[in-house]
């Protein structure tokens, strides 16, 4: 995911875009515990994901608390 495409969305949005990629995380390492997880890059790609959904909700309710 790009984050000039996270920007357009909803904050409301981008909550449920959150918890639906921890999850996905969680369940990524897990398969990884358990020497299911035949891709292990999507681990990376996931936290990646995820550090940019929280970044760009971090940024927004700063601009917030500011005004």
């Amino acid at each position: 995911m790009k984050a000039k495409d996270l920007r357009e969305r909803t904050t409301e949005h981008l909550r449920e875009l959150e918890k639906s990629l921890a999850a996905g995380l969680f369940e990524a390492r897990f398969k990884n515990f358990t020497n299911r997880l035949n891709d292990t890059a999507t681990i990376r790609k996931s936290k990646r994901d995820l550090a940019r959904v929280k970044t760009i909700l971090t940024q927004r309710a700063r601009a917030e608390e500011k005004a």
